[in-house]
């Protein structure tokens, strides 16, 4: 299989050092080495969405992709969201406000997904969130509560007003 190697990337903003064996996944990578239990491990297929990261500000399934491949690239998590004072990103206020979380297992995945949604697109559609969050699964909520938090991220974050109204 190959002896671990080390390997360096920056994660939420940070250098980070670690060892991986060359088929180590990401998602691995980051739990297991780094000690980041936020990215959660679902199907490990890529379908489920749950272990969903930004990599250089694009999501990647982390299951999917070796840590190796990672290496000198900016990986962001869920971890990374809140300030460090511990103030929450206006995404996981919403989704906590609106009720987009129920066992929260989906969430990290569906956080992710849609602050790179929001960087791209800060006033999206209801198709548009819709769109872009189907290939994130969650089995509680239903996504509409998860359709109106992402709606109230995007007035905050953008300061206008909401795109999609909840009912």
């Amino acid at each position: 299989m190959g002896e671990p190697r080390e390997i360096s990337l920056e994660v939420n903003g940070r250098l980070c050092s670690g060892r991986a064996e060359s088929r180590t996944t990401l998602a691995d990578f980051l739990r297991e080495e780094l000690g980041l239990t936020g990215t959660h491990l679902g199907c490990e297929h890529g379908v489920c969405g749950a272990c969903t990261v930004l990599l250089d500000g694009m999501s990647v399934r982390s299951c999917l992709m070796l840590a190796v491949q990672a290496e000198g690239r900016s990986v962001s998590t869920v971890e990374g969201l809140a300030a460090d004072d511990g103030t929450l990103h206006p995404i996981q206020e919403a989704f906590s406000e609106h009720h987009g979380l129920q066992c929260g297992f989906c969430t990290p995945g569906f956080l992710m997904s849609v602050l790179e949604l929001l960087t791209e697109n800060p006033r999206p559609s209801e198709q548009e969130i819709r769109q872009h969050l189907s290939g994130n699964l969650c089995r509680c909520t239903g996504y509409q509560h998860i359709v109106e938090a992402v709606a109230h991220a995007a007035q905050v974050m953008s300061g206008g007003a909401p795109a999609v109204t909840g009912g």
